[in-house]
Formats: C-alpha cells, structure tokens, sequence
C-alpha cells in the first residue's frame, strides 16, 4: 500500500495571487496568515479527509458543491468544499492599489442595474453589514442585469442560480484582528482601495 498517494490532496490550496503584506493597510499581513493559512488551508485539509474513498474524491470543487448542496448528510462536505471555493474566489476579487473606475462593459451593467457605480458599492456595503453573523456579500449576474445577494456561512450563490461575480467576506475572521467590530469600515475600505474590477468583468459571461 503506497502511504504517500493515500495522504496526496485531492483538493489543492491555491497559491495566493500576491505576497500576504500586499493589502496592507486595509487587510493586514497578520490577517492574511491566519485567514489564508489558517481558515482557507483548514477548509481544504478538512475536505480532502471527508472525500477520501467516496464518489465524491474524483469531482473537481465546483461539482462536490452542488452535489452535496441541499444533502443534511454531505452538510460538512459541503461547507467545506463551499468555503475553499469561496475563499480562493475572494482572494481574486482583490488586488493591491485596486478600487477605482471598472472597466467599461462592467460600468454599464452597474449604471443600469444600479444606477451608477457607487449605487452598486452603496448596495453592496449594504448588504455586507446587514449579513446576520458570519458570511459573505456578493455581486451576482442574473441574465443582463446584475444583483446583490448575501448568504449565511458556507452557502454560495452557485446553488441558487446566480453567477458569482464577486464576494465579500464577512465572517469575523477576516477583518477583526484589523477592524474589530467596526465591519462597515473594512467593507468600505475594500471596495473603496482593494476591490478588482478587472477580475469582476471578467467573470461577466463565464457560465
């Protein structure tokens, strides 16, 4: 029995795409080590330990989710499988020296769904704050129209038939060692200095 391809990730942690003092003043060194290498690495380790010898070690991430979404007996795997995706995925909806303009085709849809684009950062904030306990805030894609939604825990909206276009990470773990419980500040200060738009349009029109 070979111990070592028994105990491979099935599951892997992506790399970060910046150095962990790259967001800083926002999001701190200290906050990234723990929230990626402490949170997100746990989620996948866990994960990769729940799949091992069932039909679910041969899925890619996306699929475990939504097989294992509405199934009170696959609940761990899919918190677990659901928080690897949705922390990977807000790594790259951020950026050092991010915020400012969106790029043209994005600005549109924000205009017509929102009005303009600080109607969609003013919904967004909104939606971020209100999220009862821990959570994530998230601009969606619903046809032409783009959409805010927020879900509680692990839930994405994936399973509910919104395109992911970006997400904002509202469990404590994320802002309180920077922030404590002043959420609105490290929203604001996200979507303000950090947000990248160029990622947001990108997920325009991906299935």
């Amino acid at each position: 029995m070979n111990s070592a391809t028994i105990s491979s990730p099935i599951i892997t942690l992506p790399a970060l795409p910046y150095e962990q003092n790259a967001l800083e003043p926002v999001i701190s060194a200290d906050t990234l080590s723990f929230h990626y290498g402490k949170h997100h690495k746990a989620y996948v380790d866990t994960l990769n330990k729940l799949i091992l010898g069932t039909e679910f070690a041969d899925m890619p991430l996306e699929q475990i989710i939504r097989a294992a979404a509405g199934h009170a007996d696959e609940a761990a795997i899919f918190n677990n499988a659901a928080q690897a995706w949705n922390h990977a995925f807000y790594w790259r909806g951020l950026k050092p020296k991010g915020g400012g303009e969106p790029p043209a085709v994005l600005k549109r849809l924000m205009e017509s769904s929102f009005g303009s684009v600080d109607g969609c950062k003013k919904e967004l904030t909104h939606a971020a704050v209100e999220q009862f306990g821990s959570g994530w805030a998230w601009l969606t894609q619903d046809g032409e129209k783009l959409k805010i939604v927020k879900t509680g825990n692990a839930n994405t909206p994936m399973t509910q038939g919104s395109k992911p276009l970006l997400t904002i990470d509202v469990w404590e773990h994320a802002y309180y060692l920077d922030y404590q419980n002043r959420r609105v500040d490290h929203v604001k200060a996200v979507l303000d200095k950090l947000v990248n738009w160029e990622f947001v349009a990108e997920n325009l029109g991906r299935r």
